[in-house]
């Protein structure tokens, strides 16, 4: 790459410094720690390029999509010709014409060293462990130099994360740092040479947040205190609930208003979180904090809110599968002597309380929404369960053919009922039940203390005895029983007991419960072909009844849709039926964002070529699910706001002409709690829609600077929201005059790019951030709401690295409902639209 004389004669030799800014190159000596920087480089192609200081130059690498914090992520590096330090502080435009034409940004600096025992000369073996000390990339680092191909030029290299507290899924890192660690600025900014009025040199945030202040101060209310959470909340420490149980059924329900999960094989857990104060429950709730205390310690270092989850923990086998008999052993060890070792994994699949809010009544969806952002932050061994809409035939059989216990089928718009409901359904690939333990058999075989054990479930107020298991027992399961049950033992049958049975059998009273996996009931009742799977000491022996399957039910209270094929879009022939099934097929995904939420709807009853209409009260005939939550007026009066919390209240607004779903920016539950603040970037008839993601990109960026984490959404028509997700907390004055201020400092910053203000004429060749949203009584278009414009658009969310690639703000329409669906459940959009922010005080 270089030459031993001059490192850096190859770097000299390929740029014109009449022509670039680029500093020229030369060596200098090394001073104190060895420095590194990675320059986000949009040439040719975008990417990072990461230098660390070795020997007075940088050795480089041009890192593709940039790094990733993600361990199983392996980035390629090619390795580039050495930079002279004093590029470490360049920033700005190489002109297209010159080697490595575009715009440069300073990602990120700081100090490196390779790893304690490791040296900086093993850069020549191939083969670099270090570690980072930067303002964005932090902790242990891999690179590794590949083998050439034949007739390859150029040395291609691979970036690893490895495993430490800094590691985390995904491309975090390059999604969220989009600003300069230098100046503050996005590469737009740099590009145009844009330093504005807040930018001040490393001060991005504090400039910004100066520059609203500069803002007009009229109607200006204190807002809380800037943090990455919301304040600890005074709620106490959650205590026990009942969980809700899942009814049995032979087959997985069909449509899209079920969610699937994989049906844990494990135990039960209630999980009461508040900082550092963890409890852990069976469903019986019973405290088993200290036999999970590698969990715990987890737990409480993720310095949780105080909430209520609830989950399955699973040990895993040698192969990484949970496995129930593994989950016997380790807790066998007694209390408080698990280790790391035994792989205790912590699956979270639902949220009861939060905050001191109870949660119960809202929707299966919305919960685990919630959940996911809760737990955003988590890592191995504590996972949220991953789930898909629809599709649960699909996901089933892999369970089955994956050696896996089955799945559980929740309905999307169900409330969490704390009892045994259709609303949860599991659905097993192979038959096991609980039973009671009411005697055992003596063994002829020589050593073996039992043949078989005698069982018996609960029916009505008695003991039903239901044949008996003679396998599946290791030699520590025989040991273990015989001394469990020595302590049991009694002279008379607990349950009835046909003669032939019972012949020598000891009897015992029945405490003792076995998880036993058998071919199928026979003729008079008995298992056949049981197998024993181990002892639950989670559940007690009084609740243990027969599980029969029930047919799985049907779609419920189904809303009929009338004049299904009248032409609703007519530009492109949609009709109403097609609108109808587009909205049961989202319900699922849209009820998070629109559930309780006061609404106003569009309504074009003889489609949208004819007279459309806002409509946010009652005029009758909506139906039963539509419903209403009383608000005050302005003149002092109160009036019955619509709004909707399942599947049938959205189709019955279909049914009555319904297009389009406005919401407000806070729930029924507290309609003076605003819960987010949406920018709506409305730009001029003049610009494209380049200019539109660009602003998104750069109002992301300032947000970020402020400590608000945000998302993006395609609104469906030509534009694009700007989503804040907010802890309630403040009032509609604080969260308007925020948004005010936040849109002027933006366009007193930029004011050939934006303004703040509705006026066409200043719009002109500029973005009107609609901040106007943000007060109380307005609404904005909602998550996976249908558009009554031409083609049949919908207003969809997006994440930010796709933005870039999108070309339109109605990418998607009613007809994609399948492929919504899928992103939906996909990686990019995990945790969209939720956050855990309070307003900033600024």
């Amino acid at each position: 790459m270089t030459t031993r004389t001059d490192p850096l004669a190859e770097y000299n030799a390929k740029r014109d410094f009449a022509k670039t800014p680029e500093p020229r190159g030369e060596a200098v000596k090394a001073k104190g720690e060895a420095k590194f920087v990675v320059q986000k480089h949009d040439a040719t192609r975008l990417h990072w390029d990461l230098r660390l200081e070795m020997d007075g130059v940088y050795k480089s690498w041009a890192v593709t999509k940039g790094p990733s914090p993600d361990t199983d992520i392996k980035r390629l590096a090619v390795r580039t010709e050495d930079h002279p330090i004093s590029y470490g502080t360049f920033e700005g435009t190489i002109p297209k014409d010159e080697y490595g034409g575009g715009t440069v940004m300073l990602w990120d600096r700081g100090t490196w060293a390779p790893i304690e025992g490791k040296s900086a000369r093993d850069i020549e073996k191939g083969h670099l462990h270090f570690i980072l000390h930067g303002e964005r990339m932090k902790g242990e680092w891999l690179l590794i130099r590949l083998k050439k191909k034949p007739g390859e030029k150029r040395e291609n290299w691979l970036l690893r994360k490895l495993d430490d507290e800094f590691a985390e899924e995904g491309d975090a890192l390059v999604e969220r740092e989009l600003t300069s660690v230098l100046t503050g600025r996005s590469m737009a900014e740099i590009e145009a040479d844009k330093k504005g009025e807040y930018l001040l040199e490393d001060k991005s945030g504090d400039a910004f947040a100066a520059q609203m202040k500069k803002a007009s101060q009229r109607n200006a209310v204190k807002a809380k205190p800037a943090r990455k959470r919301a304040a600890k909340s005074a709620a106490k420490l959650p205590e026990f609930r009942k969980p809700q149980l899942a009814m049995l059924v032979d087959d997985v329900p069909a449509g899209n208003g079920w969610m699937h999960e994989i049906k844990f094989d494990g135990y039960r857990a209630m999980v009461a979180a508040k900082g550092d104060e963890v409890r852990v429950y069976t469903r019986s709730g019973k405290d088993w904090t200290d036999k999970f205390a590698p969990l715990v310690g987890v737990l409480a270092a993720l310095d949780l809110p105080p909430c209520l989850i609830d989950g399955e923990i699973v040990a895993t086998d040698g192969k990484g599968n949970p496995d129930f008999s593994t989950l016997q052993q380790v807790l066998k060890r007694g209390h408080g002597s698990q280790g790391a070792d035994d792989a205790l994994q912590f699956h979270a699949f639902d949220l009861l309380e939060l905050n001191g809010e109870d949660l119960a009544a809202l929707t299966n969806i919305e919960r685990k929404e919630r959940l996911e952002a809760l737990l955003a932050d988590a890592a191995p061994p504590i996972h949220v369960a991953d789930h898909v809409i629809g599709a649960g035939e699909k996901l089933y059989d892999a369970m089955c053919k994956a050696g896996q216990e089955g799945v559980i089928s929740k309905k999307i718009d169900a409330p969490y009922r704390h009892a045994r409901s259709k609303g949860w359904l599991k659905i097993k690939c192979t038959r096991r039940q609980e039973f009671v333990v009411i005697g055992w058999k003596k063994s002829s075989a020589k050593g073996r203390p039992f043949a078989s054990l005698l069982l018996a479930q609960n029916e009505g107020d008695e003991l039903v005895y239901k044949g008996n298991v003679g396998t599946g027992f290791s030699g520590d399961d025989l040991d273990m029983l015989t001394g469990r049950m020595k302590r049991l033992e009694r002279k008379t049958p607990p349950a009835e007991v046909d003669k032939p049975s019972s012949r020598g059998v000891t009897w015992l009273t029945p405490r003792l419960v076995a998880e036993i996996a058998f071919a199928e009931f026979t003729a008079d009742g008995n298992v056949r072909h049981g197998s024993f799977l181990g002892l639950r000491s989670d559940k007690d022996a009084d609740e243990v009844t027969p599980e029969k399957p029930a047919k799985a039910p049907l779609v419920e209270n189904e809303v009929e849709i009338s004049s299904r094929d009248r032409v609703v879009f007519p530009d492109s022939g949609q009709t109403k039926g097609e609108l109808a099934d587009y909205y049961r097929a989202v319900a699922g995904i849209m009820l998070p964002f629109a559930a309780r939420r006061p609404v106003s709807l569009v309504r074009c009853p003889q489609g949208r070529a004819k007279k459309c209409f806002f409509q946010k009260h009652d005029s009758g005939g909506f139906g039963d699910a539509v419903r209403h939550v009383p608000i005050a007026e302005k003149d002092g009066g109160t009036e019955d706001y619509l709004y909707v919390e399942d599947a049938r209240g959205i189709l019955q607004c279909v049914q009555m002409g319904t297009i389009e779903f406005h919401g407000w920016g806070s729930r029924t539950s507290d309609v003076e709690a605003p819960d987010r603040m949406i920018f709506d970037l409305d730009p001029d008839e003049g610009l494209d829609f380049d200019a539109v993601k660009t602003a998104a990109q750069d109002i992301r960026a300032r947000l970020a600077d402020i400590g608000l984490v945000s998302f993006a959404m395609l609104s469906g028509g030509k534009g694009v929201h700007v989503v804040v997700p907010l802890t309630t907390g403040h009032d509609w004055a604080a969260h308007k005059d925020f948004a005010r201020r936040f849109a002027e400092a933006l366009s007193v910053a930029e004011p050939d790019r934006f303004v703040a203000t509705m006026s066409k004429a200043k719009r002109k060749g500029r973005i009107f951030i609609d901040w106007l949203r943000n007060q109380r009584g307005s609404t904005a278009v909602l998550p996976y709401s249908a558009r009554a414009r031409s083609g049949a658009p919908v207003a969809a969310p997006i994440g930010w690295n796709e933005l870039k690639n999108i070309d339109n703000a109605h990418r998607w329409t009613i007809g994609d409902a399948d492929e919504l669906l899928k992103r939906a459940s996909g990686k990019t959009l995990a945790g969209w639209g939720f956050a855990d922010q309070a307003l900033p005080d600024i």
